[in-house]
């Protein structure tokens, strides 16, 4: 037990130092869900602040789940509100588990994090905040198993 508590330690500390080591972010945020599971009316919101409108960015949405996810893919809405009020929404699907049921993106553990490109080298038009809204979108009133969502934006490298 000593051990596995060990693993899961450098396994955080690990993940906190890669993360720390991208400085093309602009923001990045997760929203913990309830235990219990996410409410299909339950929106994850974030504010996100834009004020270099000459670069490209990238847009994950990032999964973190455990065991009791009960399926191998998952379905999220995606509503991209402008700071003029213009609204965009997403339907995305991406898979948690490979055909056999082995999670796949990274874990540590009993839980999986799934980062999912939504939007590749988009440019924003106007600075600003630009409000992002997501939703479990898996037919279920309460969904069981996704402990986190979050948002990532990250400016697109120069070569």
């Amino acid at each position: 037990m000593k051990q596995q508590n060990t693993i899961v330690l450098i396994g955080m500390i690990s993940m906190l130092l890669v993360s720390a080591c991208n400085n093309n972010d602009v923001f990045m945020q997760f929203k913990t869900l309830p235990e219990e599971g996410w409410h299909k009316d339950s929106l994850a919101v974030f504010e996100v602040p834009i004020t270099d409108i000459s670069a490209n960015y990238n847009i994950y949405v990032n999964i973190r789940n455990n065991n009791r996810y009960p399926y191998q893919n998952f379905w999220f809405f995606k509503t991209q509100t402008t700071p003029d009020g213009t609204t965009v929404n997403d339907t995305i699907e991406c898979y948690l588990a490979d055909n056999r049921g082995k999670w796949l993106g990274s874990g540590v553990g009993a839980v999986y994090e799934m980062s999912v490109l939504c939007e590749q080298n988009v440019r924003f038009e106007k600075e600003g905040i630009y409000q992002y809204k997501i939703t479990q979108g898996m037919r279920e009133d309460v969904l069981r198993g996704i402990q986190d969502i979050g948002l990532q934006v990250e400016k697109v490298k120069v070569p």
